[in-house]
């Protein structure tokens, strides 16, 4: 699922259509950020950052737990002039957060994770203006939908584990952290994205 060839097509994607669907409403709920810095957890090849950087953010980092992005990743900071602008970082990002950021971002990561409350903690306390991110819709297809993810997941002797949080604990977690939803962004029915801003 994190291989060198999903890296690969990815980039290719992105190079041919830019950043779509959710990667999309992100880029616009992270709204101005113009001499900003930016944190994009599990970023893959680091479109979004990317995209944010086009829009006006002085700089940018990217945590990814995965090896096999980085190779795509590093081509397409090259051939944007980017490298000097992106620090790309290998890791747990929820136990090891870096400094704090203007905006972060994290799509399509909160399903990935077991242990909400450290990740969505770790991500809002390190946001000094806002954190978007995006999260599967509590709806019983969607749990219906997951559990099939995961039992494909185990049949192939895969570790890896997808996860419908409630969307109340995301929101109680980035509270407790000081930061407050500004707006909420359904698409399809699957996803909703979301943007928390730091309060006063």
């Amino acid at each position: 699922m994190f291989s060198a060839k999903q890296a690969r097509l990815d980039a290719r994607r992105y190079r041919t259509h830019g950043v779509r669907g959710t990667a999309r409403d992100l880029v616009e709920l992270a709204g101005d950020v113009t001499g900003t810095s930016v944190l994009e957890v599990g970023g893959g090849i680091g479109a979004i950052a990317i995209e944010l950087l086009a829009s006006g953010a002085e700089r940018a980092t990217d945590v990814e737990l995965s090896t096999q992005y980085e190779e795509e990743a590093q081509k397409l900071l090259a051939e944007r002039g980017l490298s000097d602008r992106v620090e790309r970082r290998l890791g747990d990002f929820a136990e090891d957060p870096g400094e704090p950021h203007d905006v972060v971002v994290m799509h399509r990561v909160v399903c990935c994770y077991p242990d909400v409350d450290a990740l969505v903690g770790a991500a809002a306390a390190g946001a000094r203006r806002r954190m978007v991110l995006t999260y599967p819709q509590e709806r019983w297809y969607t749990r219906v939908g997951f559990r099939a993810i995961n039992l494909f997941m185990r049949l192939r002797g895969s570790e890896f584990r997808a996860f419908v949080h409630p969307v109340a604990r995301i929101s109680a977690a980035a509270r407790a952290k000081g930061l407050a939803l500004g707006e909420r962004r359904p698409r399809g029915l699957f996803w909703e994205s979301a943007a928390y801003e730091r309060l006063g």
